[in-house]
């Protein structure tokens, strides 16, 4: 079964290609999965027993990673209209019988496994847009964009639906990051830009507009960007903390194990969402600048393996899930310094936790096999 497009001919293969793993790129994500772990150690106040866990999910993620990584980018394609349709019934059904949790209805029980549906759609939405446009004209005539944008358009709805703003913001996302690879017109991105900013321009001036779109308690999260000061104590605490715990780390940082927010309490949710706070206050902004160096090599080899890439469908795959990656990136430090609202994404490959540990691994496995495996051949 070969790919659409150009085929180079064979070449001999090194024991290294054979495991089809990229070395820089898995570099890259093991050395900022260990400054992961001293940082989680820290935040955690030493906890060995949050630490350990989270070293199972690091070798469950990596497994993860290691299996996508040698599955040829043919099959990938082949299946992802099928992951999509699974998808948008696993959503369907999340919202028929999904477990009810802190007031959300995002969980889906099987009996012999419990998981969010979502975290499958973080990859099945840009492997499906990838294979819509794969074989369409490039750039991308109107038409096309409109479907591609019903694809993306209908699992996030139902993300939104739980509710589920974050995940349904990088599910979006995803998708969005295809469509702009394969020739998204710039008029119509700066459209896009200017009606954004004026519905912004609209939701200061007039807050009530929330009411049509968002829930109370998102409607909350994004005043409180505003003017977090107007509820101290109530929704603007979270984010008052965490910009004294980022301010209090001038240059140099607190030094590691002895940030002040952290291990008094002050900061919430320091070792999942708001470990970005941590970090900048334990090592200030040597540290912040080392750890961003860290996921800057990472998206760069990402990238560098897209514009390489043999075929259309493996361009686009792997541009856009190494931009996704970028975007997890963007949105947790954007909130935690109150910038973005606080919508419950994790630094990514940092923040304690399994699943979406594992739906990032995935990506860079798929991201792996596509530079790895030979148009050729497969």
């Amino acid at each position: 079964m070969e790919e659409y497009g150009y085929s180079p001919p064979p070449q001999k293969r090194s024991g290294k290609a054979l495991l089809h793993l990229d070395l820089p790129l898995l570099t890259g994500l093991l050395l900022l999965c260990a400054f992961g772990l001293l940082m989680l150690y820290s935040a955690s106040d030493s906890d060995m027993g949050l630490l350990k866990r989270q070293l199972l999910h690091l070798g469950f993620a990596f497994g993860i990673l290691f299996i996508a990584a040698q599955i040829t980018p043919s099959v990938l394609r082949f299946v992802s209209p099928w992951l999509y349709i699974g998808a948008l019934l696993l959503l369907i059904g999340v919202l028929v019988m999904g477990e009810i949790g802190k007031g959300a209805q995002r969980w889906l029980d099987l009996g012999f496994i419990r998981f969010q549906p979502s975290e499958i759609a973080k990859l099945a939405v840009p492997m499906m847009v990838c294979w819509f446009l794969a074989t369409r004209k490039l750039p991308i005539r109107p038409l096309t964009t409109i479907a591609a944008l019903v694809l993306v358009l209908l699992p996030a709805a139902l993300i939104v639906r739980q509710p589920d703003l974050g995940t349904a913001l990088l599910v979006g996302a995803a998708g969005l990051l295809v469509i702009y690879f394969a020739g998204f017109s710039w008029k119509l991105i700066i459209l896009l830009v200017v009606v954004l900013g004026v519905a912004v321009l609209a939701v200061v001036n007039n807050p009530d507009l929330l009411d049509l779109v968002l829930h109370e308690y998102q409607k909350k999260r994004v005043l409180t960007l505003f003017n977090p000061e107007n509820d101290p104590l109530g929704a603007g605490y979270h984010i008052i903390q965490s910009k004294i715990a980022i301010g209090s780390g001038g240059i140099y940082g607190k030094g590691w194990l002895n940030g002040t927010q952290s291990h008094l309490e002050f900061l919430p949710e320091q070792h999942t969402d708001f470990i970005f706070a941590v970090i900048s206050e334990e090592l200030g902004l040597i540290g912040v600048i080392t750890m961003l160096l860290l996921y800057m090599f990472i998206i760069l080899r990402g990238l560098y393996i897209a514009s390489v890439a043999q075929t259309p469908f493996r361009r686009l795959l792997a541009g856009a899930l190494t931009l996704t990656f970028f975007i997890y990136l963007l949105v947790n430090t954007g909130m935690v310094s109150g910038i973005l609202p606080v919508v419950g994404v994790p630094l990514p490959l940092i923040s304690y936790g399994g699943t979406s540990l594992v739906t990032i691994m995935a990506g860079f496995g798929m991201i792996m096999s596509v530079h790895s495996h030979s148009a050729a051949r497969y």
